[in-house]
């Protein structure tokens, strides 16, 4: 079968269309012949070879895909044969078929492609962990989201208003601010040319936001803490401004404020299913109506583009996700 692939770690000229034999399903897997594959930021990181896999994982690259499952390992309940599905991969997902555990197997919504599947896995799973789940998003918060056109931000502002809250998010440019507000977000900021934490406050009356997803990390983590309100949240989940913060443990007291970071990909098998449960019972209902929560697809480029895909990504050039399908209709073994 065909997969992209990298001999040794740089740049995205490295990846390249090579073969390998089809995998066959070990115990509570399934194999899914995939018709589209997410790209993200973590399959940049691990290009680079700043983010190895986790033990036991597929070293290719490709977190999240959509497709048929096609064959079924033992141990397996839920999932048929013929499914049309998207999935969370441990990796591999960058390939004709992969391998997943099934209990990180979902329905692919009626009305969406398989190419808008592709969009959901991992998106899904870290914003409904992060925002719902361990953030505690009620009806009536107010939530700052960082990179508010990124497959994450555009996903948390979606799921945010899914469920009744309010959205500010952050863009690195006027047009995609536009974008964040069409998207569902009730008021954007251009972080080039605002301070965030000046506009929150006049935005909230001087209350502050009730969560902050933050994909950058770094002195975003101070900030944050002064845009939050009593009793905030702030979600880290990625450190594109930097591993390291310094915060006013004052205001964390006097806010009553609580931070916390998160990582997917390390989590178990059976961490993921469990949040794969919540999703299917809180967020997928809402899907196949195509309302609060639609497909965002930024562009679509085939196995042997994959150059491409992870250049436009790493230029913060894309609104949505970036999605990636093999070259040509057929399967080998």
């Amino acid at each position: 079968m065909k997969y992209v692939a990298f001999a040794e770690p740089g740049g995205p000229e490295v990846l390249r269309v090579a073969d390998r034999p089809r995998p066959d399903p070990r115990p509570g897997e399934v194999l899914i012949e995939v018709e589209a594959a997410g790209v993200s930021r973590a399959d940049t990181l691990q290009r680079k070879g700043l983010y190895p896999p986790p033990p036991n994982a597929s070293p290719h690259l490709g977190l999240e895909v959509a497709g048929t499952v096609c064959a079924v390992g033992s141990d397996v309940g839920g999932v048929r044969l013929g499914e049309r599905v998207v999935a969370l991969c441990n990796g591999g997902g960058y390939a004709e078929f992969a391998c997943v555990p099934a209990g990180h197997v979902l329905p692919l919504p009626e009305t969406w492609s398989f190419v808008e599947g592709a969009t959901l896995p991992e998106n899904a799973f870290t914003v409904f962990d992060n925002l719902i789940v361990r953030a505690r998003l009620q009806a009536g918060d107010v939530v700052l989201v960082h990179g508010g056109t990124s497959g994450i931000g555009t996903t948390a502002i979606m799921f945010a208003r899914a469920l009744g809250a309010r959205v500010i998010a952050t863009a690195g440019s006027r047009e995609k601010c536009e974008a964040t507000i069409r998207i569902g977000a009730e008021a954007a900021i251009a972080y080039r040319e605002e301070d965030f934490v000046e506009r929150v406050l006049a935005l909230t009356d001087g209350r502050g936001v009730d969560i902050v997803l933050d994909i950058v990390g770094g002195e975003y983590v101070a900030r944050d803490l002064r845009a939050v309100a009593i009793e905030g949240r702030i979600a880290c989940i990625a450190t594109a401004g930097g591993t390291r913060a310094e915060i006013d443990l004052g205001r964390l007291l006097q806010r009553r404020a609580t931070i916390f970071g998160s990582s997917l990909r390390p989590r178990s098998d059976a961490e993921k299913a469990q949040i794969a449960g919540g999703l299917r019972a809180r967020m997928w209902p809402l899907l196949d109506d195509r309302d609060a929560i639609v497909p965002l697809v930024d562009s679509i480029y085939t196995f042997s583009d994959a150059r491409a895909a992870h250049e436009r990504l790493e230029a913060s050039a894309h609104v949505g996700k970036i999605v990636l399908v093999p070259d040509a209709p057929g399967r080998d073994g």
